[in-house]
């Protein structure tokens, strides 16, 4: 049900971004390419790390995760940060999401990390009902900030 994702599923990981930025409403947020994605998953550096989730019956990929290293300075280890996690919605209720993020966690102590954290929008309930019933918890506390678009070409101008 759950494997590495490999070159050839750039299209669908492209295809699979897209209907996330629709279920999220923000479509127009979601200007990746192909080719940038196939950079990052597989270029000479990858910063970007890809897992598929397949329908058991016809093998058809139906749901992917994809993630990066971030690092915790105090305690001294990498952890897992969960880009993205989608699952097509024929598909869920099927245990895809649980499964991509139970592998996440399998890669995470395998390796040593001391944690998996991502964001959720706070008005999807079925999700964060979701992650609780893995044990997940929210970092109360904590707000998301963002330096992007032209206050980023400000704050990053020499």
């Amino acid at each position: 049900m759950i494997r590495a994702a490999v070159a050839t599923d750039v299209p669908v990981i492209h295809a699979l971004i897209r209907e996330l930025a629709e279920y999220e409403k923000a479509p127009h947020e979601a200007v990746a390419t192909e080719e940038q994605l196939h950079d990052a998953l597989f270029g000479a550096d990858p910063a970007l790390f890809g897992l598929i989730t397949e329908d058991d019956t016809t093998g058809e990929p139906v749901g992917f995760a994809v993630w990066f290293l971030n690092f915790s300075t105090w305690r001294g280890t990498h952890g897992i940060y969960l880009e993205d996690l989608y699952v097509r919605p024929e598909a869920r209720g099927g245990g895809h999401g649980k499964a991509l993020l139970l592998e996440l966690a399998r890669i995470a102590v395998e390796r040593g990390y001391s944690r998996v954290e991502w964001s959720v929008l706070d008005w999807n309930e079925p999700s964060i009902n979701f992650y609780k019933s893995l044990g997940a918890v929210p970092m109360d506390g904590w707000t998301v900030y963002r330096l992007t678009g032209e206050a980023l070409t400000a704050a990053g101008a020499p």
